[in-house]
């Protein structure tokens, strides 16, 4: 059973496998090839990787020749998936929703396993791509945004006088959002947040920081049985808007994280609170990628509106990679270790498994996801 992993695109630093997972997917049985170089960004050498077992492939066309799975970060091309068996098992961040681009990619009639899709379910923690990626992300932007500050963050007392701390705000208090009130209090902060789901106000008094939001009967049914936040009523909204608007104007720095699956990035952040912030002070929305939660987002950029910088980083996580490569990585094994029988050391799928079923976007040449095959005109 041969498993294929290629090098990223030039704009994706991370990779699909690390020394680590290298050598326990040969201790399941399976030959590992690796594309020469997959790594570098991520400094994982071509000779760790070839210590830990895999081959070094030249290039990535003797990499994928013939394979019977691809290991990738970003999705692959049509071309990538048909240089691999017929029927392949294809494993990566496929972003589902880009319907346009799935389309051709099942149509080669491999296995398509979306890794964004992985059950929200206790068994499958280790496999959560969400999750892991969004802890660093979550973390960078508070240090990113310590950075472009210009100030300290905590109290300091001197013989010169006070340096009162900073104030950090958290808009969206998923994974991001408690590992940035994690770090943020790390660092000194006074950290307050908010969430429209109910359960977060009680994670939030656990990082010791406070919990801003108007808790009224709609707020306490607003999540799903998936643990993602609703989208809530024009009339919650401009009542939460209200809210956020006289405490955003008081605060130093703010990150934002909010994020619906497959909907554009809600905004939480108009350009009225921005200019209403003081100079100096600091956003950093993670919710650049799908258009961004604050209305002056440039995504991929850095813009200044009345000295208030304003940070939209594409695939933070990505800026970390060998830390996000190496939790990639052991999210894609643990995948894929319920691919494989481990008595006889053969691939063997059981196609009925809770998990592969949530994960698997298309077989056969067919989109099988339940929320994403198309429905038939009424």
């Amino acid at each position: 059973m041969t498993i294929a992993v290629t090098a990223e695109g030039p704009d994706e630093p991370r990779v699909a496998i690390s020394p680590e997972t290298a050598k326990m997917l040969v201790a399941l049985g399976a030959r590992v090839r690796v594309e020469s170089g997959a790594g570098s960004r991520s400094r994982i050498s071509d000779e760790t990787l070839k210590a830990a077992g895999a081959e070094i492939a030249t290039n990535a066309t003797d990499a994928l020749s013939g394979a019977d799975i691809l290991l990738r970060v970003r999705r692959p091309s049509g071309d990538e998936i048909r240089a691999l068996k017929p029927g392949a098992i294809v494993a990566a961040i496929l972003e589902p929703y880009d319907k346009a681009a799935i389309e051709p990619l099942a149509a080669t009639g491999a296995s398509l396993f979306s890794m964004e899709l992985v059950p929200r379910i206790s068994r499958a923690q280790s496999m959560d791509v969400l999750s892991s990626q969004a802890n660093l992300a979550g973390y960078k932007a508070v240090v990113d945004a310590a950075s472009h500050f210009g100030q300290t963050l905590p109290m300091m007392m001197t013989a010169a006088g006070t340096v009162p701390a900073a104030k950090v705000f958290i808009m969206g208090v998923g994974v991001a959002g408690l590992q940035a009130i994690a770090t943020a209090r790390r660092l000194g902060a006074v950290v307050s947040a908010t969430d429209v789901r109910p359960a977060t106000k009680e994670q939030v008094a656990s990082l010791g920081a406070k919990f801003v939001a108007v808790e009224d009967e709609e707020f306490k049914q607003a999540q799903t049985a998936a643990g993602y936040a609703k989208a809530m009523s024009v009339e919650y909204q401009a009542k939460q808007t209200e809210l956020v608007a006289n405490h955003i104007k008081t605060q130093d720095i703010v990150v934002t994280t909010a994020l619906i699956p497959g909907r554009p990035a809600p905004r939480l952040i108009s350009r009225a609170m921005v200019e209403s912030m003081k100079p100096g002070s600091v956003i950093v929305d993670l919710a650049a990628e799908r258009g961004g939660n604050c209305e002056a987002t440039a995504p991929g950029q850095t813009v200044d509106v009345n000295g208030v910088k304003i940070i939209a980083p594409i695939n933070l996580a990505g800026s970390v990679s060998v830390n996000a490569s190496s939790l990639y990585a052991k999210n894609l094994f643990a995948l894929l270790e319920l691919f494989f029988d481990k008595q006889e050391k053969v691939l063997k799928v059981n196609w009925d498994d809770e998990i592969i079923k949530g994960t698997l976007l298309a077989k056969d040449g067919k989109i099988v996801h339940p929320n994403f095959i198309s429905q038939p005109a009424a």
